[in-house]
């Protein structure tokens, strides 16, 4: 499995010769935006910062959307959606927490999330995650608060979730080196893509891995 960052909440992630695009920026965004040809996307948030599927398809491949709670499988790939109340640039709204099952590791991508209480059903089934995708507090792309975990909201929810692999989005240099220090791991060096096995994973505990745009 191949990870690749874009910025804001972007993911590329790529197992052999299928691609996931987790919260594309769409037009309006500030967020960087990339376009590529991903066969599922996932929008954990209906707002311009996370839906631009159309940024997801590129040619004839155009991703199988997947936008809100609920069970899913495509192409052999197991998604869970959780919903639960958000706050994001100022409106109420709903955020969808995922957890995918690929290649036989787990990935948690929590999304635009505002609080470490989580919803129940969420709680029962995230109990073995591999890799954690979490927000770490700056403000949105039109400048107003997010809602969004604080660093030290984030971290805590880290220890709460106990993942193999964190992997910090949604920052900016302050919200990040304050996460790296609540986590004791100002060392971090930012790495152009994360390459994983599930072997890989064999020991760690909520090491912290910071992706490049």
């Amino acid at each position: 499995m191949v990870i690749s960052y874009v910025g804001g909440e972007c993911f590329k992630v790529s197992q052999g010769d299928l691609t996931l695009s987790f919260n594309p920026p769409g037009k309006g965004s500030s967020l960087a935006s990339a376009k590529f040809g991903a066969d599922i996307a996932l929008v954990s948030l209906n707002h311009q910062d996370f839906n631009g599927v159309e940024n997801a398809g590129f040619g004839e491949r155009q991703p199988f959307v997947i936008q809100g709670p609920g069970e899913y499988e495509v192409k052999e790939t197991i998604i869970h959606g959780f919903g639960m109340p958000a706050t994001y640039d100022g409106k109420e709204t709903i955020n969808t927490i995922y957890s995918v099952s690929l290649e036989g590791m787990n990935l948690c991508f929590l999304g635009a999330v505002g609080s470490v209480e989580l919803p129940q059903a969420a709680k029962q089934e995230l109990d073995d995650i591999d890799i954690l995708f979490v927000p770490v507090g700056p403000s949105t792309s039109s400048g107003q608060a997010a809602d969004i975990l604080s660093y030290a909201a984030a971290y805590k929810l880290v220890v709460q979730l106990e993942p193999k692999v964190v992997i910090p989005m949604h920052y900016d240099t302050a919200s990040l080196k304050s996460f790296l220090k609540e986590a004791g791991a100002e060392d971090t060096k930012a790495q152009d893509k994360l390459t994983v096995k599930k072997k890989d994973l064999e020991g760690k505990e909520a090491e912290i891995v910071v992706l490049s745009v």
